[in-house]
């Protein structure tokens, strides 16, 4: 199944489920099978209610009927439930959930807000996750494993901004980079 076919089939689903009427009706249905006038009248609603409750459930397969004399009696395809929740809950299907989202743009937004065209930092955000961003965006500078002596993250974090202790101080206090006491190195952490 494609992630187009995957995100229709979840959304069609959670909308048939997306009612208290046909919530109560999943649940009547998971004790026991029902007619349709057992679940009127547990609901204390109109069998043409009911029945189009069920009809919007039968859409998506989450309940069936099979006849007996001159009822029709629903019951629950748990296995169907079973099925969306695998798929909805499996760690590598949530992620692609987010497909096509530009999970970058709070980042640009941020970006563009707080730096010029050539990427300098015009203003520190008052807010922590928008100076976790600019911090993020100073830390590309840094190679991993490799270590810099407060001179040379001096230099390269003046490209950024004249406030070199703030930043190299933030990066260190945030986790970005680790440092030895007594003006000793500095290196990437993350």
């Amino acid at each position: 199944m494609t992630q187009e076919q995957l995100t229709q089939t979840l959304l069609r689903f959670f909308k048939a489920l997306a009612d208290a009427n046909r919530l109560k009706i999943v649940g009547l249905l998971a004790q026991r099978p029902h007619t349709v006038e057992e679940l009127a009248a547990s609901l204390e609603l109109s069998s043409s209610t009911v029945s189009h409750h069920l009809r919007k459930l039968a859409d998506v397969d989450l309940v069936e009927a099979r006849a007996e004399s001159y009822y029709s009696i629903y019951s629950l395809r748990t296995e169907v439930l079973t099925r969306h929740a695998q798929s909805l809950l499996g760690q590598e299907e949530l992620p692609r959930l987010a497909t096509g989202a530009d999970l970058d743009a709070f980042d640009k937004k941020v970006l563009q807000t707080f730096t010029d065209a050539d990427g300098r930092i015009t203003a520190f955000p008052a807010q922590q996750k928008k100076y976790l961003v600019l911090l993020r965006h100073v830390l590309g500078v840094f190679e991993t494993e490799v270590r810099y002596t407060e001179k040379q993250v001096n230099e390269l974090l003046l490209r950024f901004n004249d406030d070199t202790a703030r930043l190299r101080r933030s990066l260190v206090d945030h986790g970005f980079m680790a440092r030895e006491g007594g003006g000793g190195d500095y290196w990437r952490v993350v």
